[in-house]
């Protein structure tokens, strides 16, 4: 009975290695859209389906990196790094993203927005968020949080045009910058 439970453990064991992702494999993976300055000293994390995380490499800046992929909407290899500042927004985005009707989840984080329950990202802080079918054909789109900032407050136009820099959901904690060509 030993030998057979033994047997069977050793078989899946040698099944499934195939199929896992390795921790480095991981780490490097999420530092995709690292800044090659950053990347060596960066944090690299793994959300859990509760919200919360694990570390998979602390790193020594304020710089975090995680995998999306598999995370409702993403694209196949969907990676992100922001501040570790922003991690509590990011672990309420991921609380919205759970909720699967549209209009209901635009609904609750217009709720936490006015409210005030809505958590800021730390102003000026960046999102390297990098998505698509594969690596090899993934784009970095890079935004800057300006939180409560409007078109009067920065000077910048709150609508894209002429290809420079514009204000997104200007004057809610959504509020970011948005960078043409990233």
């Amino acid at each position: 009975m030993t030998r057979k439970i033994l047997l069977a453990l050793g078989v899946l064991t040698l099944t499934a290695s195939p199929f896992a992702q390795s921790n480095d494999e991981a780490v490097e993976k999420a530092l995709s859209a690292a800044p090659r300055q950053m990347k060596a000293d960066a944090t690299v994390i793994k959300w859990k389906d509760d919200g919360t995380y694990d570390t998979l490499k602390k790193g020594t800046n304020k710089l975090v990196c995680y995998d999306r992929s598999g995370d409702p909407g993403a694209q196949p290899f969907a990676v992100q790094c922001t501040s570790l500042g922003n991690l509590d927004r990011v672990a309420q985005n991921r609380k919205f993203d759970k909720i699967t009707d549209k209009a209901a989840k635009q609904a609750a984080i217009d709720a936490a927005e006015k409210d005030g329950t809505r958590v800021k990202p730390e102003f000026g802080s960046v999102w390297l968020t990098m998505n698509g079918a594969d690596k090899e054909h993934a784009r970095i789109h890079t935004t800057i949080a300006v939180p409560g900032a409007t078109a009067q407050s920065m000077g910048l136009p709150d609508k894209p045009g002429n290809a420079g820099v514009w204000i997104m959901n200007a004057g809610t904690t959504t509020a970011h910058l948005m960078t043409p060509g990233s």
